[in-house]
């Protein structure tokens, strides 16, 4: 979009955010704005389908909005219309429940937050039964028109929704331009902002632009289609649809276990324009409660929750499970990291590339990680690389992660190492990666290329002598010579100073005589 474009978009996002913020906390309110701008996108994606989709503007000389559904002659065209909208949207709303038809009342100053609950319910109630049910069913739950926190009175809660839809009807999501994406840019700028706001909660569902980018290039590097990708912990689904810029993506697959989050994901995959039959999004607990058993993805990639605890030994169904038992050792329960990476590992297909992020302890912490950590390497010859990032680029947490690359059926058996931590510019509150610096890191793990102080391509052997310890420091040299210190330029420069000082030692003590007042010395 032009810059005067993301000028208005920002001021008219951020105009609501002001009305909300101070009446509930920050991941309350995006629910509120983001449910709203998806409801606006689908009353447009309507609106379009059928004016110039099926040409009823053409056909009988009015837009969809005006059809008055309580005349007789329009009642057969609503009906023909919901049976196309739901086969090929996978939605159907009426023209009286249409963003900009309530806009319209609200312009009139006519009450409409039960005009809003009618169509939000309705879009939801029409799936039931319907191919399109699990991608819909209680996408608006977390829009609660009925909380005191919108206002004391309903006159009140009224008069709040009605200057945020003024807001939302001023942005032009330009939606019948196939190459415009402003809806998902206003989406994805509002998740960054809130997932910032929101502490480590927040950062658990989204990912940083620049980083989701190196995922996305390494895992469809020579892949221009690619069958399916999968992401266990898909939070808002950021990583997938990443993927979907890089390459044509067959089918999209997600689990997320946050319910709100969940929501967030299916309604990220509509806005950005994938239809709901190319995209799976499931609720659950990724590693207790797998809900694509069967998948074989060609493409993977993750950022799970650092360290997060799990059931591990706990639960003695675990060891003889097939994502889990062919390591030697569970993921300790303070720490499922490898319990995630092992999950993938079972869903990776054989041609297919994994990318996820990792903390840095992955690399060397002992015990029963280190029992996974190699077997990985040295039984399976699954890990391809380890990619150091720097500190500071995520939301929520200061300390530096690592990307770890995992093939199968390698016929190779070295590892790329590549320290990226001095790549990245310094941001007002977090660090932050340049296309530059993307781009070197993507280049350097294609090529595999050995660059002094920045690239290593270590083999089995090295990593054997090191105790299977991946520590990048132990494979990247990065050590930097301190210049030598010429002790007798030193002493001059000191009895320069010394002489120096004595001279303004000397006029201050002037000044003070002038002054009358006492030396300071």
């Amino acid at each position: 979009m032009s810059n005067e474009q993301k000028r208005i978009l920002m001021r008219e996002l951020w105009s609501i955010a002001d009305l909300l913020r101070g009446k509930m906390n920050a991941n309350e309110y995006q629910n509120y704005i983001l449910g709203f701008i998806f409801y606006k996108y689908l009353s447009e994606r309507e609106e379009n389908y059928v004016d110039e989709e099926l040409g009823l503007k053409k056909e009988i000389g009015i837009k969809y909005i005006d059809l008055n559904e309580e005349i007789p002659e329009y009642d057969e065209y609503i009906k023909e219309i919901e049976n196309a909208s739901m086969k090929s949207l996978g939605f159907f709303l009426k023209p009286n429940e249409l963003f900009n038809y309530i806009v319209r009342k609200a312009n009139k100053g006519e009450f409409i937050i039960e005009d809003l609950k009618k169509a939000l319910n309705a879009i939801e109630n029409r799936t039931f039964g319907k191919e399109s049910e699990e991608d819909f069913i209680g996408l608006f739950e977390d829009v609660d028109l009925t909380s005191p926190k919108l206002g004391k009175s309903e006159k009140d809660k009224n008069e709040l929704i009605v200057d945020i839809f003024k807001h939302l009807s001023r942005i032009d999501f330009d939606i019948k331009n196939p190459k415009s994406d402003i809806l998902g840019d206003a989406y994805e700028y509002l998740i960054g902002e809130f997932a910032a706001g929101a502490g480590k909660k927040g950062g658990e569902f989204y990912t940083p632009a620049q980083v989701s980018k190196i995922l996305a290039g390494i895992v469809t590097l020579n892949r221009p289609k690619i069958k399916s990708v999968y992401d266990p912990t898909c939070g808002s689904g950021s990583l997938l649809i990443r993927v979907g810029n890089y390459a044509k993506v067959g089918h999209y697959y997600g689990q997320e276990l946050n319910r709100t989050t969940y929501n967030l994901a299916r309604m990220n995959m509509l806005l950005h324009g994938i239809h709901y039959k190319n995209f799976t999004i499931r609720q659950g607990d990724t590693l207790t409660d797998d809900k694509f058993p069967d998948l074989k993805a060609e493409a993977i990639v993750a950022n799970p929750p650092f360290s997060a605890k799990w059931k591990g030994k706990d639960d003695p169904t675990l060891a003889n499970d097939e994502r889990f038992s062919p390591y030697g050792a569970l993921a300790p329960k303070s720490s499922a990291d490898y319990a995630f990476v092992t999950h993938m590992l079972y869903h990776l297909a054989d041609d297919g590339t994994m990318a996820v992020i990792l903390p840095h302890g992955v690399l060397f912490r002992g015990g029963a990680e280190e029992k996974i950590r190699r077997a990985i390497i040295e039984k399976f010859n699954y890990l391809d690389a380890v990619i150091g990032l720097a500190s500071n680029l995520f939301y929520g947490t200061s300390i530096p992660a690592c990307i770890l690359v995992f093939k199968k059926c390698r016929e190779r058996d070295d590892i790329l190492f590549i320290d990226a931590s001095k790549l990245y510019e310094k941001g007002k509150n977090q660090n932050y990666l340049k296309d530059e610096h993307i781009k070197k890191i993507i280049e350097t793990y294609q090529d595999r290329k050995e660059i002094e102080k920045f690239s290593h391509l270590a083999s089995l052997e090295e990593i054997k002598e090191n105790d299977f310890n991946l520590n990048i420091p132990r494979y990247v040299d990065t050590f930097e010579e301190e210049e030598p210190i010429d002790i007798n330029e030193v002493a001059k420069e000191i009895k320069s100073l010394e002489v120096q000082e004595k001279e303004i030692d000397k006029k201050i003590a002037k000044f003070c005589r002038e002054l009358n007042i006492d030396t300071p010395f």
